[in-house]
This record gives C-alpha cells, structure tokens and sequence, in this order.
C-alpha cells in the first residue's frame, strides 16, 4: 500500500556484466519486470550494435515459425493449437542451438510434405481432367465420320475451365470438302471463365474453319497450390492442316489450356479410361495417407507451436535489450545504465550474482548507484484489483516523482459519487451482477483474446464497475429507490389522524408533521411515504442539491489536506504558511461555513418548536450565503429572524473579511519569500563558501537529497515569472472554488434526472402491462416487460450509467485532483516479457 500513496523511490544503476553472464541476468530481469534500462548506443543505427547478428537469428526464427503457423492454420478445424497460461523461460544458449535445429527440421520436414502434397494434388489433377475428356469427348466424335479423324497427342500444360460449341456456319458448308482429308483435333480443358475470349480467338485465326465442340463440368476442382475450387470446361476443336494445328496450340497455350490424349477410336478411350480410374483410385489412396501423415506432423507441432514462439519472442527482447548496453575500453565487460526501484536493489545483485555463477565466471557482476539531479519515473505497484483505478488517474497525466498518488483515494470515493448520481437500487444490483460475473470468471475470460474494444474496456474496469453497483445499491437503499419504487420494510412515520371521508374528497391532502408524524424517523433512507407525495420532487430536489453541496466541499477540502503532504515531502515548508493556510482558511471560512448551516437549519428549526424555530421561519441558507458575501440584509417574515444565532451578521462579516485578506497572501507570500529569502541566502551560502574553501563542494548528505527528491527549479525563475505564475494560480483557486462547488451540483441534477427517466419508463412502459384483469393481461405484460427490460439496460443502466461514470470522472480531475496533483511525471516502462509478449500478440491481431 505504500507505493500506492506515492510512487517508490527510484535509483539510477550502473550495471557491470561479463558478456557469458549477460544474456541469463538479463532474462531474469525481464521475468520480474522491475528494470527500465537506458540507451546508451544512442548515436548508433541497428546494424552498428553489438547483438545484431544474434537479432537477426531471432528474425529467423520467427520466419520459420510463422511458416509453421500458416501451416498450422490451414488445418485449423482439424489441427488446433492450444495456448498455456504458465509461459516458459527463455531458452539458455545450449538451447537456442537445439531450438533453432528443431525448428529447421520442422520447417524442411513440413515443406517436403507441402511439396509431396502438391505434386499428387497435381498428376490428380491431371487424371480428373483426363478422365472428364474422355468421358465427355465420346459424343463428340460419334457427330463425324471416325475413318477421317487423324489423332493429336501433344500435351502441353494449361488452365482450368470449359468452353461453349462453337460451330461456325463455313465450316459445316465445308464439311464435305473436309471429309475428303484428314481431320486433325486437339482435346482438353480450359478455364471457364476464359471460354468466351477462347472462343473469339479461335475463330479468328481460322477464319471460321476450326470446329469446337465443349462440355462444362458439373462438379468443382481443387487447385494445389492453394487449395481453392477452380471450374473448367472440356473442349475438342477439329482443324484440317499443320498450319492450322500450330495456331490452335498457340491459342491453347495462351489461354492456359490443358492438352490431354484423347484416342479417336471408342474401345481404345474406354481401355484408357479404365486405366485411369484405377490410377486415381491409386492416388487418392496415397493422398489419404499423405493427409494423414501431415496431419500428425501438424498436431505434434501444434503443441509446441505456442512455446515455441514465447521462447523466440522472449530471446529476441533480450537481445534487444542488450544492444541497450555498452562494452567497455578492455571489450570484456558490458556495461548498462537502469532505472530500479529501491526495494528491487538486492534482487538485483542477487540475479547479478547467480548469472555470474551459473556461467562460472571468474569475475562477478555487480551495480553501482549513479548520484544524479536527473528526474526518476514514476512507479506504482499494484495488483488486479488496483490497476484499474490508477490508469484512471494516470489517463489525466502521470503523477510526479513521490507526488502522493490521487489513485488511492480513488478506489473508494469514485464508486461512491458514482452512486450518488446513480442512485437506483435495482440498476445498481444488475451493475453488481455483470462486474461480479466478470471477476468471478476472470480468469476464464482473460485466456479468451477479444477484438472488441468496449469489451477490452468494460474487462480492465470490472473491479471498478463492482464497486460503482455495489455502492449505487447503498445509495438506491438511503433514496428508498428500486426500479422507481419504495419499499416499507419498518413501517412509514407518517399517519393521518383525519377521517376517512376527508382522506377521500380531498385529492392532495396536507400532513402536518407537528401532529401527522411520529417523531420517530423512518430508520434507514427515506420515508417511503414519500413515494406518493405530491411535492415528493420539491423535497427530494432540496435534499438531494444539499447533499451534493456537502459531499462536494467535503471533497475538495481534502483535496487541499493532501496537498499539505507534498508540501512536507518536497521540503517546501513555507508552502504550508503561504499557500496551504489561506486556501483553507479561503474554503472553509466560505463554504464549509455554507455548509454548517445546512445542518444547523436541519437541527434548529423543526416543527415542534415555537413559531421563531418553526418550519415557517427557517431562513433560506442560499439566501443567506448570497447577502452575506454581499454583505446585504433581507427583511425575515414577521415574527421571524433574520439569522439562526445572534452575533451571526458580526461572525459572518469577519469570515468575509479574513478569507479576503487570504487572497493577497496567496498572491504576493510565495514569490517575495522566495526572492527576499531563499535567493538571499543562496548566495550568502555561496559566498561563504567561497571564501573558505575557494570553491563549492557538496556533501554526500546533500547529493543523496537531490536524489531522492530532484530539484524543483522554480527558484531559478525571473521574478516577473514567479508572480505571474502565482497570479494564475491564485486567480484559478479563488474561481474555482465558486465554480467547483456548483460544478458538483450534477451529483443532484443526474440522480433526479436518472429517478424521473425510471418513473416514467415505469407509468408508461410497465404499468400498461399491469392495467389489464382479463387473461389478455398476462401476455400484454410478458410483452411490455421485455420492453421495459430492454430501455432499462439500454437507457438507464448502459446510458445513464457511462453518463455517470464520465460526470464522476471529471469531478475527480478536475475539482478534486486540481486541489493538489501536478502529474508531470513520465511512467516507468521496465523490460518485462509480459508486456513483450502482450505487444506482440496486439500487433498479429
């Protein structure tokens, strides 16, 4: 917990490591993530380091798998690959040797097996298309004379498809003339989509005088190269003449045609075709078993497939990380510049040690910590349950070194305001449920990668969201609200002493409290009678706008408390006097005193007291906050006072008066002390030291201070500067805190907005459900209850409920955290392989 009140000190480190120790010190710094280290090859490209050639070994590698993985992914449905939630180490070097052989024998042994697949998908390719030509090729040549055909059986490699006949009208007028010769033909497939400029073609390099025939296949191809469906037409075309035949292979040939050996005699084609069935029987055997061995090969890898990776991923940001270093003058020493938290140092010099042991290096490794004025970076550690709240404060700006962190603070007066405008018991419930599911299966939903962005953001915020409806409960229980409705669990206060004729004829009837009530309040929240008031929005608005003015001030009181904490830390004591005194003095005088007389106006005035003290006579603290600023009077109702005490109007005029002498304090203190102070001793000591020592020396004890907290330079401002900027702050502060109270009215204005959204969603969703006594009503209100269920997520809890949230958000940035949070600090960002691998797996998404 003490990080998180301010961030942990921090130490610049020099690291001195032998190269054979380096690689396995630096993994187990990046398994506990506490080291952020410094570039000190700045001025170097990434082909000029030392590691590079280990770097691009690691690039291999990831080549190597991430062809293994598209592998993989091609059989997912059949080979999937499973992930483990306990990551591996990073291989040692012996490893690294066995890891790179493994994956090379992998890659060849998967490739030969593609390549193998490829060639049997290929001849049965050919011998589907073989078969196809001679089964759809037989009614071709049944339409000529088979005693004039002569054969061609030239194959040539083409495409994939099937073309129309063609059957020009001057070749069937030649037909007589061609049957006097010999008829040559070339038969095979070709693409279908590519039949229609095939066609055109061939036409127009015969002039009309080839003689295409075709026949579209029913059923789809499979291509080997990349397993897609292909569709492809057998085609025969008929020609007389060897300047014919070699234009048409041409033609083929540039369209990608397949040629296949089609005998012209019926018996030879079905002693062919025979053999060619019994040969893709074969080879369809063969592809089968192929398949299965591949698919083997596969599942095996696919188990170490995620390892694999880890363990590449982690080797590659070592070696990274080591480029950060430097080598020394003798080349046998490496050396790096880190930022480390304090409480980490002895882990350090432990890990330095066991990797120098575990090499057996004769001489050890060890860190020194660098004095430096230098600005550390900010560190908080924390935990499933706290990291939610701190990116809240650190999505406003990461807070300064040991400033005193707002998130802490945070985890219980965000949920808390949050209910206030909230304030509905039943929304609250259904907000509980969904952040309980997502914390009690946390573990589940974490191992599931989403690329929903809103999901990614209702998970990192599920503690969060937890709370806010546990505390919207507590809120709705105090308003008495539940879905728009109250519940009367002890019993009302309230009770009328009229008859009932009276209660009847009288639409509103007014309730005395000094005779209708008990005296005995409702015990928790709300009188439910209130629920059925008439004036129950005049009541609930006066209460609820009170409410938020307390809560507010309170809020921004101890804004300023906390500033009193870095004031003492950063050794800037007179900020107390010249700062932290009139800024409080300034709200409290104010309105803290508004406050005090809200509950004095509560606990003076009530309706069993004489008429000075009565209901009648209680004065309007508004009213009363207005004059006494303006210092104006306003004539009470007769028999009434002005003000709640005596000596009131002489204790208000004094607070006005003090809080208005804050502000030149504010104002003018800080920058003449600074100038007439602490510049003028500054040198005084400077000169003192001059005289006796001839020259300036700080002590060790001075140089640990300015490590431990860096200088804040504000000394070394001009003077105009200083009044300047201290002329900006006090103006902002003595605004503020007029704007800053009326900004925390929205707590009042959401949780009536919210409550009357739900009572009319109630009167006219839900309840014309509920009007109905015959035995339509049931399904009128199966009907209007999903309805009102729907705008109830959508509306009140979703809408309403990120209205809240961002309402609550900016109350805590900017008129709580303004109080006292600069956040002009940079994060820490340590080597950890968590965050490697995290990035990397946001990357291939």
């Amino acid at each position: 917990m003490g990080s998180m009140f301010r961030s942990e000190e921090m130490a610049l480190c020099q690291l001195f490591i032998q190269p054979e120790a380096a690689y396995a010190s630096v993994a187990t710094m990046g398994e506990a993530g506490v080291v952020q280290f410094r570039d000190l090859n700045s001025e170097m490209n990434v082909f000029q380091r030392k590691f590079v050639s280990e770097v691009r070994r690691c690039d291999e590698l990831e080549r190597k798998l991430r062809y293994i993985q598209t592998e993989v992914h091609k059989d997912h449905v059949h080979v999937p690959v499973p992930e483990s939630s306990v990551f591996p180490f990073a291989p040692n070097p012996r490893e690294i040797i066995n890891l790179e052989s493994q994956l090379e024998r992998t890659e060849n042994e998967i490739l030969e097996l593609s390549h193998n697949a490829v060639n049997l998908k290929s001849n049965y390719l050919e011998l589907t298309e073989l078969r196809h030509v001679l089964e759809k090729t037989h009614a071709f040549f049944e339409e000529l004379d088979m005693d004039f055909l002569d054969q061609d059986g030239t194959n040539a490699s083409g495409t994939d498809s099937m073309t129309k006949a063609l059957i020009s009208d001057e070749a069937l007028n030649n037909q007589s003339q061609v049957t006097r010769g010999r008829l040559g033909f070339v038969a095979g497939v070709v693409p279908r989509e590519r039949v229609p400029g095939f066609e055109r073609m061939l036409w127009r390099i015969s002039r009309g005088n080839v003689f295409l025939r075709r026949a579209e296949l029913e059923e789809s191809l499979e291509d080997p190269a990349t397993g897609n469906e292909i569709f492809k037409t057998v085609f025969v075309a008929f020609f007389q003449g060897e300047q014919l035949k070699s234009r048409v292979k041409k033609v083929c040939s540039g369209f990608h045609a397949s040629f296949y050996n089609c005998p012209s005699a019926h018996s030879e084609r079905q002693e062919m075709l025979k053999g060619v069935k019994t040969r893709l029987e074969d080879l369809n055997m063969v592809l089968n078993q192929t398949r299965d061995h591949r698919q083997r090969v596969l599942t095996t890898v696919a188990k170490e497939l995620h390892n694999w990776g880890v363990m590449v991923r982690k080797m590659k940001a070592i070696y990274h990380t080591l480029n950060l270093f430097n080598m020394d003058v003798t080349k046998k020493c490496l050396i790096g510049e880190c930022w480390i938290p304090i409480k980490d140092l002895q882990f350090i010099r432990q890990t330095l040690a066991e990797g120098s042991k575990a090499v057996g290096s004769s001489i050890p490794s060890f860190l020194n910590i660098i004095n430096t004025n230098e600005k550390p970076p900010t560190f908080n550690r924390t935990n499933r349950f706290t990291q939610g709240f701190q990116n809240l404060v650190d999505s406003y700006g990461i807070a300064g070194y040991r400033e005193v962190n707002p998130a802490l603070y945070t985890i219980i007066t965000f949920p808390f305001l949050f209910g206030i405008m909230f304030g509905d018991a039943g929304h609250g419930i259904i907000l509980s449920a969904f952040g309980a599911y997502m914390v009690l299966y946390e573990q589940q939903l974490s191992k599931t990668k989403s690329s929903n962005e809103i999901w990614n953001i209702f998970f990192g915020g599920r503690y969060i969201i937890l709370l806010m409806g546990l505390f919207s409960i507590y809120t709705g229980i105090i308003y008495n609200d539940i879905f728009s409705k109250s519940m009367n669990i002890f019993g009302s206060s309230w009770t009328i002493n009229t008859d009932s004729i009276t209660v009847l004829n009288n639409k509103s009837l007014i309730l005395n409290p000094s005779t209708n009530f008990t005296q005995i309040p409702y015990p928790l929240g709300l009188d439910p009678v209130w629920q059925v008031a008439v004036n129950k929005i005049i009541f609930l608005n006066s209460y609820k706008m009170k409410l938020s003015i307390i809560f507010g001030v309170v809020h921004m009181m101890f804004g300023v408390i906390l500033s009193v904490v870095n004031h003492v830390h950063f050794n800037k004591k007179h900020n107390i006097l010249l700062q932290f005194i009139p800024q409080m003095l300034f709200l409290v005088l104010l309105f803290f005193y508004m406050v005090s007389l809200m509950f004095m106006k509560w606990i003076l005035y009530g309706p069993q007291n004489p008429q000075k003290t009565g209901p009648g006579c209680a004065p309007s603290v508004l009213i009363m906050f207005i004059n006494m600023m303006l210092f104006k009077h306003t004539t009470p109702f007769e028999g009434c006072d002005e003000y709640m005490f005596e000596g009131q109007e002489r204790l208000q005029k004094c607070f006005v008066v003090i809080a208005l002498l804050c502000i030149p304090v504010m104002l003018l203190g800080k920058p003449l002390y600074i100038i007439l102070y602490e510049r003028r001793s500054k040198n005084c000591e400077s000169e003192s030291s001059r005289d006796i020592n001839g020259s300036i020396e700080l002590k060790e004890t001075e140089v640990s201070n300015m490590i431990s907290s860096p200088a804040n330079h504000e000394e070394e401002e001009p003077a105009s500067e200083l009044f300047i900027h201290q002329s900006i702050e006090t103006i902002e502060y003595v605004l503020s805190t007029v704007s800053h109270t009326a900004s925390y009215l929205r707590l009042w204005a959401l949780s009536l907005a919210h409550a009357q959204l739900s009572e009319v969603l109630w009167s006219m969703v839900l309840r014309l459900g509920l009007d109905s006594e015959t035995h339509w009503g049931a399904i009128k209100l199966y009907v209007f209850f999903g309805v009102w269920s729907l705008f109830t997520l959508a509306i009140l809890v979703m809408m309403e409920g990120l209205s809240a949230f961002l309402h609550t958000l900016r109350l805590h940035w900017v008129e709580f955290m303004s109080k006292f949070y600069v956040g002009n600090g940079y994060a820490f960002q340590p080597f950890w392989f968590k965050n490697v691998l995290e990035n990397e797996e946001t990357i291939e998404e």
